[in-house]
């Protein structure tokens, strides 16, 4: 290209003769201003732009902005010149991001290219696609690249380019591309005789089928025929064969595809699969001498180990596999003694019997210590993996022993797993307290508050442990130095049973005063308002060091800190009362037991490393872990279904039979009804119906609901939005329009297409219809968290329990609804209605004809269909949906139960969020200007703990409002600034801006928001106060 074109060969060799930074770019501004000018001037041919525009491209490499070129580029991708196209498109691909305005000007270019019959055009478009990658480039050219990929015109190389390029489209945008759709022919695809395009296509194929198991589960048979050539036939091209081992490129992944999938229930898939295996162990028992050659026959081989304890870890194959894993983490090569590690964590992650890895104990051990990283952190994996009851107390003193010295980036990985296994494996209290507190001894920082937590709570919950412990933290405070955490416990666990060791040498209360309190300069605020609460406690048991209470008392009245100055004045308020007063006894009364509840810290642990292109399929744990996720994983997947690609529709000589379902993700239906129910009471809450709303919505088991009635749980402490599923527009608009199942004229509810009508009843009118709005302590508290989330409690008693989970797109919307019996008593007559007084805004409507019964422990889920066509507003009645339902229990005389809920459909649910930058976003602030179309509302808010604004707090509220909160446009960190757009499907669409300035000083609020409706204006606003504002908020 510089041969050819003298000008931009003169200007690369002037700037690297500048030998100052200063020479450099006086050059660079003269000639960018001399090419500014010539493209102002116009009339330049083809080669001339290509010549400018190629000095603009060097430019933007040497890592300088440039604000010219553009149209310029736009308009060389047109030419029909090679030279030229080349570097309009490797301008675009620079110059240009995903979200640049530009991208609309050259779409229809790369359309026309992608239909082109020449390889460069396609390619070269090809090349562009995957590098911007934008949504709206995958709306408009999805389709282009799908037909470019499957054409039976196209060459090799074009239809590998577009199936890399449909990789890159999906992975940014898996919405966008209607991958069930296309499944047929891309599964079709790995047929083909080239093995570069069947290496491309099953990449795609593995991303795609990870969140479309049932659509692409005919991948499966190809995948293991191909295999079955490659590794028995040798049907693999001379330039494939790497080091005399097939296309290992190719085994990995086909490889690795079968485990995104459950073992097949036919005995001849799985022989096949087995006799694979077998057949890559075999040639994989004598190590080669050639580095390459061993590296590309290890590669296949792990991914075999893999494959095979996924499919059964009790396997004649996996113990073959087991034995020379035993021999690789003894390895002299690191790689091999990582993926070693790495295959056996696997092996005793999913496997029922430990004794083939614990042989290898000692020297997985000794791998803690390893001087590689990468190594340590898989031993630890597989310590983990492996520990039960016979071998917890070697490897958690091992554990603990090593984490002093460990590096500083495993630490806290440590520490959370051994606070997993301590509790896990603990068969004494007294040692699960006393390594509990090393742990917290060693690396404090590392602590999070979930493990003392979890000390606190069983030390309170068993009496026997309560002596003991508070003796151990006595010794642990007696240190020089004391990590915060440990004065936690401390505080807490002296203050409520100190008194028991009171009595004992050296642990008097006056000891345990001044062991405790001399800690408690080096404390942060949090942990000394606990200490006060400890000394209040004090006050009560130990009425001898009641002077020196009251002194600290009254020293903390004079802190500046709001929190610990208020708690002092009010213990020392409680202190200074008479003896007789019983007020002081009843308030430091001891602690009630916890309710028990489910550690936090595996959920935690399993969050690490979510964020990678492919699913793991399998987690760090051990086999209940895996059991309980591999349900969750495969609960839509129905195999030997007749309206699905079974695995099994490619096996010569032997039909596809239908095969039994597991109860995890097909329960028995019931009788009197089209839809299932799951059993079992602790399953209840876990599970879905199967049915029509298995394919519409992922099953409660995602939802946390156990907390119970209290309604003290944090099942709205996380974040909110959940991601949207795959295809959500053409869905919705699918299902919108099903009309609801046939039912029997006497059968049919009083609800009918989301309309309320009156059903007749022996006394007149169905008496839910008459009923008005249920309360309860936590119905409103329930109800205002749904108006900014997705899931979480409707309704809870002691008999039932609804819980919601919805999804929107647009202005279309699904809501299900489960409903859980709670009892053992079957719920009959079961009835609900629609109540829907703005109908002509909203419109809601059953997926299908509502069920008549719940037996007991069961759970059955309602889909709903909703539809916003213009603004709304109001949480009364008359102003929202509503459900009524109307029940019985069997075996309870008396009249039925009624509920009236309000359904959490409100205007925010159908905004979607928008990204501005500065400019844009005040070009349309200012146009849209100020009232009526502006709302405005000063309110109070809550500060936190330490007197800060909750940022996270508010940032939630607000995106889950569906909001986009745009970063950098206000200069303040505490400021939120967002913006949105209402889809209507009569009114339209409704943009929306708004900006949340609180003051801490003051402890108020400000919110603003804009809108081309006064009215969307006005309850936005509404929706986004009413959870902030402490003076009607009903979830703070």
């Amino acid at each position: 290209m510089a041969t050819s074109m003298r000008g931009l060969t003169q200007y690369i060799s002037d700037l690297r003769a500048c030998r100052v930074r200063e020479l450099e770019e006086k050059r660079i501004n003269r000639e960018m201003a001399h090419i500014r000018q010539k493209f102002k001037d116009g009339n330049l041919d083809g080669y001339q732009k290509k010549k400018y525009l190629a000095k603009v491209v060097f430019t933007y490499i040497l890592g300088y902005k440039v604000d010219v070129g553009h149209m310029e580029a736009v308009n060389l991708i047109s030419s029909g010149k090679y030279s030229e196209k080349q570097i309009g498109y490797l301008a675009c691909t620079l110059l240009m991001h995903e979200n640049s305005d530009m991208v609309r000007l050259v779409i229809n270019s790369f359309r026309k290219d992608l239909e082109d019959h020449s390889e460069i055009n396609n390619c070269l478009a090809l090349h562009a696609i995957a590098t911007l990658g934008g949504q709206e480039m995958a709306e408009a050219l999805g389709e282009n690249v799908y037909r470019a990929m499957i054409s039976q015109t196209s060459t090799t190389f074009v239809r590998k380019k577009a199936a890399l390029t449909l990789l890159r489209l999906y992975r940014k945008h898996p919405s966008v591309l209607p991958a069930s759709e296309w499944a047929e022919r891309i599964i079709y695809m790995m047929d083909d005789y080239d093995h570069s395009v069947v290496m491309t296509v099953t990449t795609l194929v593995t991303a795609m089928a990870q969140d479309h198991l049932e659509a692409f589960s005919g991948c499966y048979q190809k995948a293991v025929n191909r295999l079955d050539k490659i590794v028995f036939d040798q049907e693999t091209p001379a330039e494939y064969i790497y080091y005399k081992v097939s296309n290992p490129w190719l085994q990995i992944k086909l490889l690795r595809l079968l485990q995104y999938y459950p073992p097949p229930d036919n005995q001849e898939v799985i022989d096949m699969v087995n006799g694979i295996i077998q057949a890559i162990i075999d040639t994989s028992q004598e190590t080669p001498r050639n580095v390459q050659h061993n590296n590309a026959q290890n590669s296949v081989l792990f991914e075999a180990i893999n494959l095979a304890i996924h499919i059964d870890p009790e396997s004649k194959v996996c113990h073959s596999a087991g034995i020379l894993l035993g021999r690789f983490i003894m390895a002299k090569e690191t790689n091999v003694r990582y993926l070693g590690l790495d295959a056996m964590a696997h092996l005793a992650a999913t496997s029922s019997s430990l004794d083939s890895v614990k042989k290898h104990q000692n020297i997985i051990i000794q791998s803690l210590k390893d001087r590689d990283i990468s190594v340590r952190r898989r031993a630890l994996d597989l310590l983990y993996s492996m520990c039960d009851t016979t071998n917890s107390k070697i490897i958690v003193g091992e554990l603990v022993r090593y984490l002093q010295v460990a590096d500083y980036n495993l630490r806290e990985e440590m520490v959370l797993k051994i606070a997993i296994l301590t509790e896990r494996f603990a068969t004494e209290y007294e040692w699960y307290v006393d390594t509990i507190l090393q742990l917290i001894a060693a690396a404090g920082d590392h602590v999070g508050a979930e493990v003392w937590y979890r000390v606190v709570q069983l030390v309170t919950n068993n009496e026997d442990l309560q002596n003991y412990a508070a003796q151990a933290v006595y010794q642990h405070l007696q240190a020089t130095a004391c990590h915060e955490n440990m004065i936690r416990v401390g505080g807490y666990i002296l203050g409520e049973f100190g008194h028991l060791i009171a009595n004992e040498p050296g642990c008097s209360p006056i000891e345990q005063f001044q062991a405790l309190h001399s800690k408690v300069n080096m404390c942060t605020a949090p942990t000394r308002a606990l200490l006060l609460t400890t000394y209040i406690k004090w006050v009560n048991l130990f009425p001898e060091i009641k002077d020196h209470l009251i002194n600290i008392f009254e020293r903390y009245t004079h802190v500046l800190d709001a929190e610990l100055q208020q708690r002092a004045c009010e213990y020392l308020a409680l202190a200074q009362r008479g003896d007789g007063d019983d007020l002081l006894s009843a308030i430091c009364d001891e602690m009630p037991v916890f309710p028990e509840r489910e550690s936090a810290l595996v959920n935690r642990l399993h969050k690490r490393g979510d964020q990678s292109h492919d699913k793991r399929t399998w987690v760090i744990g051990h086999k209940e872990d895996n059991k309980g996720r591999e349900a969750e994983r495969f609960k839509s997947f129905r195999k030997g279904t007749a309206d699905s690609n079974t695995i099994t529709a490619d096996l010569p000589q032997q039909q596809a039979q239908p095969r039994p379902t597991p109860p995890q993700s097909q329960p028995q239906p019931q009788p009197q009804t089209q839809r299932s129910m799951s059993i079992g009471a602790d399953t209840m809450m876990g599970t879905t119906s199967s049915g029509p709303a298995d394919d519409i919505m992922a099953s409660l088991a995602e939802l946390d609901l156990s907390n119970g009635g209290t309604g003290e749980g944090t099942i709205q402490d996380e974040p909110l939005l959940m991601p949207a599923p795959t295809g959500a527009a053409a869905d919705l608009a699918q299902l919108y329009e099903t009309a609801p199942s046939a039912q029997p004229q006497a059968e049919q509810s009083a609800q009918s297409n989301g309309v309320l009508s009156h059903k007749a009843t022996l006394g007149g009118v169905n008496p839910a219809l008459l009923a008005t709005l249920t309360a309860g302590d936590h119905i409103e508290k329930w109800f205002e968290r749904l108006t900014y989330s997705n899931e979480g409690i409707l309704y809870e008693d002691t008999e039932l329990q609804i819980g919601v989970k919805a999804e929107y797109h647009g202005h279309l919307g699904r809501l299900a609804l489960f409903f859980g019996n709670k009892g053992e008593a079957t719920i009959k007559d079961f009835q609900i209605i629609i109540d829907n007084p703005i109908q002509n805004s909203v419109l809601v409507k059953f997926h299908d004809s509502p069920i008549t019964e719940i037996t007991g422990g069961a759970q059955i889920q309602e889909m709903l269909h909703i539809e916003c066509k213009a603004p709304f507003a109001g949480f009364g009645l008359g102003q929202i949906p509503l459900i009524r339902l109307n029940y019985s229990i069997a075996g309870q005389n008396g009249e039925p139960k009624i509920l009236v809920l309000k359904l959490p459909i409100v205007l925010s649910r159908f905004v979607e969020g928008v990204s501005l930058e500065s400019g844009p976003f005040f070009e349309r602030w200012k146009i849209i200007g100020g009232a009526p179309r502006e709302a405005q509302q000063i309110f109070p808010i809550r500060l936190t703990s330490s007197n800060e604004v909750d940022i996270n707090r508010n940032s939630r509220i607000v995106s889950g409002n569906r909001l986009s909160v745009l970063s950098g446009i206000d200069p303040k960190p505490e400021n939120i600034v967002f913006a949105g757009v209402l889809h209507m499907s009569e009114t339209g669409k409704v943009g929306i801006l708004g900006r949340l300035e609180p003051n801490k000083e003051a402890k108020l609020c400000r919110l603003t928001i804009r809108s081309t409706n006064e009215n969307v204006s006005s309850e936005i606003l509404r929706l986004a106060c009413k959870p902030l504002n402490v003076d009607v908020a009903s979830s703070l």
